[in-house]
């Protein structure tokens, strides 16, 4: 099985990212988990590299956030982004989860991945993982984290 940047991210929240762990490996005691697990040197390079990126963007309230604005994808994030994950981030955004400027830097996030296409669940974790580096944004990322891992959206037709 060929193992991306997403799996690497993926295996690194799930397994150390948890509110109740006190312990804090540095980067070479991961990269040799992380080798130990079965996931490739270069993946894991590229992992570290899109997490840094992560931790050092902006944070400051964005300008973007006004209720009348509608995004507009462009055709290289249409072809990245399927219509469900589209959706996702508009109903995350509808619902007072995500604002304007962090659904931007979630599909920066996306777009600096070397994927051709990323799935809805591919776009729910990385939406987390945008979360979780936010600050004051604990609730709603309990709450995705929840419909990720415990109860998947019911959809009513």
């Amino acid at each position: 099985m060929k193992e991306n940047v997403l799996d690497v991210l993926m295996y690194l929240f799930e397994h150390y990212i948890d509110d109740n762990i006190e312990f804090e490996p540095d980067r070479e005691q991961l990269q040799d988990a992380l080798l130990d697990a079965g996931f490739p040197g270069e993946e894991i390079s590229k992992a570290f590299a899109w997490l840094e990126s992560l931790t050092s963007e902006d944070h400051a309230p964005g300008t973007l956030n006004t209720a009348s604005s509608l995004r507009i994808y462009s055709t290289q994030e249409m072809r990245r982004l399927d219509a469900d994950s589209r959706g996702f981030l508009l109903f995350l955004e509808q619902n007072g989860v995500l604002e304007s400027a962090m659904r931007e830097r979630v599909i920066t996030r996306i777009m600096e991945l070397e994927a051709d296409n990323v799935s809805l669940d591919e776009t729910k974790w990385i939406t987390l993982m945008v979360m979780f580096n936010e600050p004051g944004q604990e609730a709603a990322c309990s709450w995705l984290e929840n419909m990720i891992f415990e109860h998947p959206p019911e959809y009513l037709h």
